[in-house]
């Protein structure tokens, strides 16, 4: 496809272009080139969310063939060049490309809603990164909703997976959150087994509230953003694991320490590569004989100490 194609069509992908309802039929790798829109037809086709969502083409050509598909948590700069060099043409992303949550769509305040500064800084950013993904033709499609919802291997699950636990230890669950049972202990030895598990993940430790010997039995995981210990209250777990994005030290955290309750605070990366991790076997299946490249993140700052 020639470049001045593929710019004249990334307009309509960026200004919401998606594909919902039943998924293509999968093309075979040999016989036939696999489009972009027939990957988003795929993602979408895997459970119902609700409308309008932000898993769609962010930005690309829906007709443009596929050389090469990665998958990663959010679309770095940095990992977009990896990607262009590896011959991938198409990322696959859970989180915003354009640092707010409808990308180019963005209509509430958010970064719109900054001073004039911070506002000409960031929006001269999305240019550049916008103008250097058409460039360089890598199309970009998110997978938010449906891979926080989908049962069985989606984020909440994958995350469970991860710390050690299984289906058969779900002991209580609804979309988004999963509480699982563990061998009864003190919060502070669950915390430790948690941050061992998370090191993987480039987490070596984890933020910790609450009674450190009050023993726990249970042990509740949301979804991203849906991790908040307020709202899957009525799920009981005896220890909440909540995300860094989600949390405020004013409330959550105090609540934690004044009643006790145990609080394990991770960062919002780490607890979703699993799930990305997923996803690029999913698509693997999906798409046999395709280039599937899955590019790990984990924890999205480093961990300096003095």
């Amino acid at each position: 496809m020639k470049r001045r194609t593929f710019i004249g069509l990334a307009g309509a992908a960026s200004a919401g272009a998606f594909l919902a309802g039943a998924g293509p039929s999968v093309p075979d790798a040999a016989a036939s080139p696999l489009w972009v829109k027939d990957v988003a037809g795929y993602l979408r086709s895997l459970v119902a969310v609700d409308e309008p969502s932000v898993d769609r083409i962010v930005i690309g050509d829906p007709g443009a063939a596929v050389a090469g598909i990665g998958t990663c948590w959010l679309p770095y700069r940095e990992t977009c060049e990896r990607a262009v060099r590896d011959g991938v043409s198409l990322l696959v992303v859970h989180e915003p490309t354009f640092y707010t949550h409808w990308d180019l769509d963005e209509k509430s305040p958010d970064l719109f809603g900054a001073s004039p500064a911070g506002r000409r800084a960031y929006l001269e950013a999305v240019g550049k990164k916008k103008d250097w993904l058409l460039a360089n033709e890598l199309a970009v499609i998110r997978c938010h909703d449906v891979l926080d919802k989908v049962a069985g291997w989606g984020i909440p699950f994958a995350f469970g997976e991860a710390l050690g636990f299984g289906a058969a230890d779900i002991v209580r669950s609804r979309p988004y959150y999963n509480v699982y049972k563990v061998e009864p202990r003190p919060a502070a030895e669950v915390a430790r087994a948690i941050a061992a598990k998370l090191a993987a993940f480039r987490q070596p430790g984890v933020a910790f509230y609450g009674d450190r010997d009050r023993i726990v039995g249970t042990v509740g995981v949301g979804t991203g953003c849906y991790s908040d210990p307020i709202e899957f209250m009525d799920l009981r777990p005896d220890l909440f694991i909540a995300l860094d994005d989600i949390v405020r030290t004013w409330t959550q955290t105090v609540y934690a320490r004044d009643t006790g309750h145990p609080l394990v605070v991770v960062n919002h990366g780490t607890s979703e590569e699993a799930g990305m991790r997923a996803l690029a076997e999913r698509l693997r299946a999906a798409f046999p004989g395709r280039k599937v490249v899955h590019y790990p993140q984990g924890c999205g700052y480093d961990w300096v100490t003095g």
